[in-house]
């Protein structure tokens, strides 16, 4: 799948299926919430406002209030790719989301996901 492909994809249509992955292991989808919020600097209703609006992935990340600076500590393998190698801004951003859900559905805990 190409990178265009893929910021074109609805950010509300895959969300759930974040959600979906996080809760068969255990975890919530408040906890899905908080690490988008923690990497995009998102309120909750900033969230659900742009679930609500159905936007693609690369209009999620451009209006993100405040990617947080500390996604770069972010590292690991998503999809076969290390993510600290992706030179595109915007799929890394998009990359750094799936990793952190990834570590969720793992059982990492929440403040080592969030960077803390």
């Amino acid at each position: 799948m190409s990178c265009n492909k893929i910021f074109k994809m609805s950010f509300s249509r895959v969300y759930p299926l974040y959600v979906q992955k996080a809760e068969k292991k255990g975890r919530t989808k408040e906890e899905v919430d908080e690490i988008i919020r923690w990497l995009t600097g998102y309120s909750q209703v900033e969230l659900e406002a742009q679930l609500e609006k159905e936007v693609d992935f690369e209009t999620f990340f451009k209006e993100a209030p405040q990617l947080n600076p500390a996604r770069e500590l972010i590292k690991g393998v998503v999809c076969g790719i290390r993510v600290e190698n992706i030179e595109d801004p915007m799929m890394q951003n998009i990359r750094y989301l799936d990793k952190l859900v990834d570590e969720l559905a793992k059982g990492k805990a929440m403040d080592k996901i969030l960077r803390k």
